[in-house]
């Protein structure tokens, strides 16, 4: 079947109205959690085929977090698409006034290859609870996960409510020739801006969840080994390749040295004096992107790491110490393991270099001093972040993820999936027991004029 064919038949299916019981909903969704259950050592082999992926990494940030979404879904599926009663103006009497949750339709699901299975099952189950059809477009760079993937939705699922496209470009390009009634899409900036292109022909609303340098802010008052400790698993987790990883640290100068210091033992302690050879670290996920990194790596700059190996395609984590805004590795996202180190005088420094660039997807901020704390989650503009800890702010259904500006537009997880892949009705349901005529010309503005101010003050 062709992408044209497979759109269609999603179309077809979703206007018999078969999507929108409740019941069904629940039950699609418990079919997609028993297969990722059935099937979790099978997904793990294959992120480390692609990714180099541990068991436990696996576990803890892809198959976990997807559990925990869809099970989300399932507890709070028949809550959220409930109508729920809002009041009515006086004007308006009598009626009872409404809201309900409709479903957008047709859906398209574009995920990246740094979080595969999290970043195309999440969506999925957002997409399914609000009661869509869907076709998921999982990346070419991660073949393991993308077959796998094919493979578990086409047993989950029959091809006219989701199904799996895999390949590249080309499918890619065939796709968003498509009409579709919603796009969620995952991945880089500069292919973000082509999908909300080709959406606008459309008119095609949609989700972006882009990237951005991620800054990470530490003040003199943080604890600096724990502040060391999280940002270390926060920036090397999945090798750097993480959306909101601390892309740089931006610290006050007179903690510089001691946070490098700790940083670098912190690695260490993390990932072994040669991390080449931990079986726990991952790698790069292709030639391009491997070569793309080694040449961002100032060796002047590198207090430690930097080791690589092509056959492998892996980087040891690298720290830049006394990194500069000119450095080419400040002009572009790094998605890698390379963290700069750069340094402020004033915090007022702080926002007057966020305020020029661009809005990040995440911002992480190290401090013991609450009064700044307020003000600084306040003026800076930011997707989400974290306060004393990085990354961890997305690792739950409780709260929407998404970003801002051009680190992407839209939220999901949890209530905030739901509505991104709904709709929401306004209605209200008039009573025809009684009917107020002021609203009718010829207008009586004697009368009815006073009434009218009444019930409109």
């Amino acid at each position: 079947m062709n992408i044209h064919d497979i759109v269609q038949r999603q179309r077809q299916f979703f206007r018999t109205g078969a999507t929108l019981p409740v019941s069904f909903r629940r039950e699609m969704l418990q079919r997609l959690l028993d297969a990722v259950n059935r099937r979790e050592a099978e997904i793990g082999a294959a992120l480390a085929a692609d990714l180099g992926k541990s068991g436990y990494e696996s576990f803890m940030c892809e198959t976990g977090l997807v559990r925990g979404e869809i099970r989300w879904m399932l507890r709070h599926v028949g809550r959220l698409a409930r109508a729920h009663t809002v009041p009515t103006p006086l004007a308006q009497f009598a009626a009872r006034s409404f809201q309900k949750s409709a479903p957008y339709g047709s859906t398209l699901i574009m995920s990246p290859w740094n979080y595969p299975v999290l970043l195309t099952l999440d969506p999925l189950a957002d997409a399914i609870a609000a009661g869509n059809t869907a076709v998921v477009k999982p990346s070419a760079y991660a073949p393991a996960v993308s077959a796998l993937l094919a493979d578990l939705i086409g047993e989950c699922f029959p091809p006219e409510y989701v199904a799996a496209v895999t390949g590249g470009r080309r499918e890619n390009a065939a796709l968003l020739e498509e009409k579709f009634d919603f796009i969620f899409f995952t991945g880089s900036q500069a292919v973000g801006r082509e999908v909300l292109r080709r959406a606008a022909e459309h008119l095609t609303p949609a989700v972006l969840e882009l990237g951005g340098k991620s800054p990470c802010i530490v003040d003199e008052t943080a604890k600096l080994p724990l502040a060391a400790r999280r940002i270390v698993f926060g920036k090397y987790l999945n090798c750097g390749q993480t959306c909101v990883a601390p892309d740089y640290v931006l610290c006050h100068s007179s903690v510089r040295g001691r946070l490098v210091e700790l940083l670098c033992r912190e690695v260490r302690r993390q990932y072994g004096e040669d991390p080449l050879q931990n079986p726990d670290y991952g790698r790069i996920v292709n030639e391009r992107h491997f070569h793309r990194l080694l040449g961002l790596i100032d060796r002047d700059k590198a207090v430690l790491g930097g080791q690589s190996s092509p056959e492998t395609l892996q980087i040891a984590p690298v720290i830049l110490d006394g990194a500069s805004e000119s450095d080419p590795v400040m002009q572009e996202e790094i998605f890698g393991p390379i963290l700069p180190i750069l340094t402020y005088d004033r915090f007022e420094e702080v926002y007057q270099r966020l305020a020029d660039r661009p809005k990040p997807l995440a911002l992480y901020l190290f401090s013991e001093n609450r009064p700044r704390i307020r003000e600084a989650m306040g003026r800076l503009e930011f997707g989400g972040g974290c306060v004393n800890d990085v990354v961890i702010h997305l690792a739950t259904s409780a709260m929407g993820f998404g970003g801002v500006g051009e680190s992407g537009m839209g939220a999901y997880h949890g209530r905030a999936g739901f509505e991104a892949f709904s709709h929401c009705k306004s209605i209200v349901d008039k009573r025809t027991w009684m009917d107020l005529p002021m609203r009718y010309q010829p207008y009586q503005k004697k009368l009815y004029g006073r009434l009218l101010h009444m019930f409109l003050r």
